[in-house]
């Protein structure tokens, strides 16, 4: 059974990580083109749509996880959490994984990713 203490810190991270998603979001909202030049894609309108789907797929998110994080009881926290670990590995992955060189950017969004898991592993690990 996890700790109090590991249910507040679920609940930071996933409140850290409804912001970073935000963020995220506004950018593929906004500018799809510069996040996918950043990334090392060739932009076109088709990528650009996709981005944007994404984009809005983040701010639910987002907005999920900050409910969470704020209203959700201590079993939903924790599902979300594990939920959460598992994904932001898989987005450190898949961003190694991209189809061109990597740069500076996709190597730092992986590491964000990466960063998360272990967030959430702490969260959810440390101290039993």
């Amino acid at each position: 059974m996890a700790s109090k203490v590991a249910v507040r810190r679920v609940r930071l991270v996933l409140r850290a990580g409804s912001i970073v998603f935000g963020m995220s979001a506004l950018a593929l909202l906004l500018a799809p083109g510069v996040f996918n030049e950043w990334l090392g894609l060739a932009s076109n309108p088709a990528l650009d749509w996709s981005m944007r789907m994404i984009g809005i797929t983040l701010v639910a998110l987002a907005g999920n996880m900050l409910s969470v994080s704020m209203h959700s009881r201590r079993k939903s926290v924790l599902l979300s959490g594990q939920v959460m670990m598992v994904s932001a590995f898989g987005l450190g992955v898949l961003t190694l994984l991209l189809p061109t060189q990597l740069g500076w950017f996709s190597i730092a969004y992986s590491a964000i990713g990466f960063g998360f898991s272990a967030a959430y592993a702490w969260a959810l690990f440390a101290g039993k």
